[in-house]
């Protein structure tokens, strides 16, 4: 019943953002005058549908996209024009009897729907319900200092509170953050409560070319904040990883490892760091009974960053008060939130082809799926976060300059302006249909890799 309900639930996501994503392309198709032939959810053969006007609304068998088929148009679900057709001179609603300016707008417009979409969801986020990290405004607690960090050298350790920081007395995490982000590549002092007794020393934060400063960057230092009060809950557990052959479950608390007690995933992380891959004692509290498993963690590709040492589990956020951004406010935090979503996207699609990035970590519908209905059992926050960023997933690939995908179409665009005549239609039925075959084996492949990849206890 369950594996019902998680179907039901990604078929709803992904048809909503799909049916957005066409729809941009539908609407702006018809404005420019073009006739639409088909309107598909999915790709392959028709399952259901109906007939109104000129276009055939369906929903197809393979639920990994949809199209709209325009007049005149190659591609769609892998049909082709015939040469004797092709002979035809187009009609005034083919899209080819359109100016390429058109037929880029009409390209662009659903990847641009898909982006609206994604700041719509994440501006109600930002202004009903702004997630602020309780840890921020509490006591400056540090929760593990990574061995041979500038913190370490300087004598701190986990469970001493910051008394100083620069000008700051008694400062928050909040505050430590601001005042790092103003003072970068400074030596900054900083006084410290360490066993009853105040010790004083100097860090000196910095952020690498090209990045936005973050909690990482004070991380970077030493400086790993007491994130939550309690143990780290476990939200699910990936299959195959260290963390399922140990046993772990979703639901447990992680209380200790090897006695340390750590109250965050970036302390979690920091020490399975240090501790080079060594296998560990997990103090795990699973139903109010306290159990002891082992694990040896691994390193796993981590998206935009270098591989780390992981158990394999997804962990409940750490607790946090609620703001209500004002309207303006709330649009800046979308912004930010889709930029900074976008160039983690962009910096996975350059780690795929630089071999940085294994392609089967790639998520499918599969997997896709998982995290919907883990979202949607969090809430509907969660999920508005979630579908937010595949949205954003959708539209960006879909501008990847590969055939049959809008970004494939705006590159034949650009090649026929370059050369003022339009690529050789036989050629362009070759590319659309060696391109029809490569997307459904890779939907195959996506799907059989997030099938190993399931957690099946």
């Amino acid at each position: 019943m369950h594996i019902l309900l998680v179907i039901i639930e990604f078929a709803i996501v992904l048809g909503f953002l799909v049916l957005i994503h066409e729809l941009g392309h539908f609407i702006v198709a018809k404005l420019c005058g073009v006739r639409v032939e088909t309107f598909s959810i999915g790709f392959g053969p028709r399952l259901v549908g109906f007939r109104y006007g000129d276009t055939d609304y369906r929903i197809s068998i393979l639920p990994v996209g949809g199209y709209v088929k325009m007049a005149g148009e190659l591609g769609g679900d892998g049909d082709v024009l015939h040469a004797g057709i092709q002979s035809l001179p187009p009609v005034p609603d083919d899209l080819t009897s359109k100016p390429r300016w058109q037929r880029v707008l009409i390209a662009v417009a659903g990847p641009i729907s898909n982006f609206l979409v994604a700041f719509v969801l994440l501006f109600v986020v930002a202004h009903y319900h702004h997630e602020v990290d309780q840890y921020l405004t509490g006591a400056a607690i540090v929760d593990y200092v990574p061995q041979g960090t500038a913190a370490a050298s300087a004598g701190i350790t986990a469970g001493d509170v910051i008394t100083r920081y620069n000008r700051i007395a008694n400062p928050n995490w909040e505050q430590i953050l601001e005042e790092s982000a103003l003072n970068l590549n400074r030596p900054l002092p900083i006084a410290f409560n360490h066993n009853g007794q105040t010790l004083t020393s100097t860090l000196t934060i910095t952020v690498p070319p090209n990045t936005e400063f973050g909690v990482d960057d004070v991380a970077n230092v030493g400086l790993i904040p007491r994130m939550d009060p309690g143990p780290i809950n476990v939200l699910s557990v990936t299959g195959g990883t260290p963390a399922d052959r140990a046993g772990l479950q979703a639901g447990d608390q992680l209380l200790t490892i090897n006695g340390f007690r750590p109250h965050s995933v970036y302390a979690l992380l920091a020490y399975l760091k240090d501790n080079k891959g060594a296998a560990d004692t997990l103090g795990i509290l699973r139903n109010g009974q306290p159990l002891t498993l082992t694990a040896t963690p691994e390193k796993m590709e981590t998206p935009g960053a270098a591989d780390q040492y992981r158990l394999g589990f997804t962990y409940r956020p750490p607790p946090a008060d609620i703001e209500h951004l004002p309207v303006g406010m709330a649009m800046e935090q979308s912004l930010k939130d889709n930029r900074e979503g976008s160039m983690l996207i962009l910096r996975v699609i350059k780690g795929l082809f630089t071999r940085h990035v294994a392609v089967n970590q790639m998520m499918g519908p599969v997997g896709m799926a998982q995290q919907i209905d883990i979202a949607t059992q969090m809430g509907i926050w969660p999920l508005l976060n979630l579908v937010s960023i595949i949205s954003l997933n959708l539209g960006i690939f879909n501008l990847m300059p590969f055939p049959l995908l809008d970004g494939g179409m705006i590159l034949f665009l650009i090649v026929e302006s370059i050369m003022r005549r339009d690529v050789n239609q036989q050629f362009k039925e070759i590319v659309y249909q060696v391109a029809f075959v490569c997307i459904i084996l890779f939907a195959f492949f996506v799907i059989f890799n997030d099938i190993t990849k399931l957690h099946l206890h």
